[in-house]
C-alpha cells in the first residue's frame, strides 16, 4: 500500500497559515520526488530558511507511523535529520525537519555511497533503544514466516529502521537515515537484512555480494544462519503478497531481489548439509 502524493500547495489555506505561523512567508517549494509513506512531502523555502515538510491526513491510515517518527526522532539525532516542529490543525498533521542537501544513496556495486551508508547501519547499532511505543519485528514478520516460532528469532531490543530504500538514505558528506515511519525493535541484525534486500532490488547485487556488504555491520556476524534463512523466506513471502499477480514495476523488482534472496539461503542451506 503507497499514498497519494499532493503539492504542498495543496494543502488547506489553515494548513498553510500554520505552517507559516512557523516558518515566515512560504517563497518556493519543491515536492519530493520518491516516498510512498506521505500523503504531502515537499523542500519548503521560506524567509526563515529551507526545512522538509511531510504531512498525512490525521484520520489517514498511516497517521500513527508520523506520530512513531516523531516519537523517535529525538534519540536518533546521530544517524537522521532533526525534528524542528509538527502542527496538527485542520485535519493533516504535519512534520518539519532539518533539510539536508545530499543526494539518494546509489546503492550498486561499485558506489562511494555503500561504505557510507554501512557506516549510518553501525552508528545506528550503537544507539539504545529509546522507551516509546514501537512495532516489534517479530509480531510485523509472523504472518509471513514459513514454521510457527520461527517470528521469535526476529525478536529483540534493538532499534530499527526497517525500510532501507536507498531514496531513504541522503548523503551529504556522511549517510543520514530518513523516513522513520517503520521504526522497529528487533534483533540487532535485522537492518542489515533489510539492506541486503534493497542492494539487491536496487543496486543489481548478486545476493553474495549484497551480504558482503552486510558483512560490514558488526551485528550480522551475531545473526544465527536459520534465523536469516527464516527471515529471506519470510521477506519472499510479503513480497509475494504485496505484488499480488500484477505487481507495479517497482513492486516487481522487490519481489524478485527477495525471492532470489531466498533461494540464495535455500542453495547455502542445502550445500552446507551435503558437506556434513
Amino acid at each position: 500500500m503507497s499514498t497519494t502524493r499532493m503539492a504542498f500547495e495543496q494543502l488547506p489555506s489553515v494548513v498553510i497559515s500554520a505552517v507559516e505561523e512557523r516558518t515566515g512567508p512560504v517563497l518556493k517549494t519543491e515536492s519530493a520526488t520518491e516516498g510512498r509513506n506521505s500523503q504531502v512531502g515537499a523542500r519548503v523555502h521560506s524567509e526563515s530558511g529551507v526545512c522538509f515538510i511531510k504531512g498525512l491526513r490525521s484520520d489517514h491510515t498511516w497517521a500513527w507511523t508520523q506520530r512513531r517518527e516523531a516519537d523517535v526522532n529525538p534519540h536518533i539525532r546521530k544517524v537522521a535529520p532533526a525534528l524542528l516542529w509538527e502542527v496538527e490543525t485542520d485535519g493533516w498533521h504535519l512534520l518539519s525537519f532539518e533539510a539536508l542537501e545530499g543526494h539518494h544513496a546509489d546503492y550498486s556495486a561499485d558506489s562511494p555511497d555503500l561504505p557510507l551508508v554501512a557506516d549510518a547501519l553501525c552508528r545506528l547499532g550503537r544507539i539504545p533503544c529509546p522507551d516509546v511505543e514501537l512495532r516489534r519485528a517479530e509480531q510485523r514478520l509472523a504472518k509471513y514466516v514459513n514454521n510457527t516460532g520461527d517470528a521469535e528469532q526476529f525478536a529483540g531490543n534493538s532499534l530499527l529502521h526497517t525500510d532501507m530504500n536507498n531514496a531513504n538514505v541522503l548523503i551529504d558528506g556522511r549517510a543520514s537515515l530518513v523516513d522513520w515511519a517503520w521504526a522497529t525493535r528487533g534483533a540487532p541484525w535485522l537492518d542489515a537484512a533489510y539492506w541486503v534486500i534493497w542492494l539487491m532490488a536496487a543496486g543489481g547485487h548478486t545476493a553474495a555480494s549484497a551480504e558482503h556488504w552486510a558483512r560490514r555491520i558488526p551485528a550480522w556476524h551475531a545473526a544465527p544462519g536459520v534465523a536469516v534463512n527464516a527471515f529471506a523466506q519470510a521477506h519472499a513471502n510479503l513480497w509475494e503478497e504485496i505484488g499480488g499477480d500484477e505487481p507495479d514495476p517497482w513492486t516487481a523488482r522487490m519481489v524478485r531481489a527477495s525471492r532470489e534472496w531466498a533461494r540464495h539461503r535455500s542453495t547455502a542451506r542445502a550445500m552446507a548439509r551435503q558437506v556434513r
